[in-house]
């Protein structure tokens, strides 16, 4: 069910894009998009701990995968859009944009660390690894969300919107901040 799920949006992106319903500018509309659902596919994952320890559902640990793999399969979405629809699949321009405008280095850079990441999300990868080496590898998708906020941030700063940047960074703060709470009690 989570599966299906998590393709709705993709779904509807789809049916918008072929239904002309993506606005003025549909590149940019779909480009956006793609990594709003990239944030929030980031966002849900990292909810997965917090939420299975104060609720007490240890069943929700078995979704954290699937979320992540799906918040990567939309990044690798928004970084095509961008790259096809944006810049013309021209390499070298995609290189010069990246050099040249900060907020997309940084989200080039979260795509890459994310890629090691999906790579290895599956058993025979984490038994290759070993759980100790996978759950370090793994940590990465930490320094993931602050780079991808950082990308949303910059992204936005061009038109002086933070509004929603700052509801992110607020849901990300609580989200890590739970986290350091949790290791100082235990430690």
């Amino acid at each position: 069910m989570l599966f299906l799920l998590c393709l709705l949006p993709l779904a509807w992106l789809f049916y918008a894009a072929a239904t002309n319903q993506l606005g003025a500018n549909p590149a940019e509309a779909l480009i956006r998009r793609l990594g709003d659902w990239t944030l929030r596919g980031l966002w849900l994952t990292l909810a997965i701990t917090p939420l299975r320890e104060l609720a007490g559902l240890s069943a929700l640990a078995r979704f954290r995968r699937l979320l992540g793999v799906y918040s990567f399969v939309y990044a690798t979405l928004h970084l095509l859009a961008y790259g096809w629809l944006d810049m013309g699949l021209d390499m070298a321009d995609i290189g010069r944009d990246i050099a040249k405008r900060p907020f997309i280095l940084m989200g080039f850079t979260a795509w890459a660390l994310m890629l090691p990441l999906f790579a290895t999300s599956f058993n025979k990868a984490i038994k290759a690894l070993g759980a100790k080496r996978w759950q370090t590898l793994h940590k990465a998708v930490y320094a993931v969300a602050v780079i991808a906020l950082m990308h949303f941030i910059w992204m936005r700063a061009g038109k002086h919107n933070f509004t929603e940047p700052a509801v992110y960074g607020a849901l990300l703060a609580v989200l890590l901040g739970w986290r350091v709470i949790r290791r100082l009690r235990t430690a």
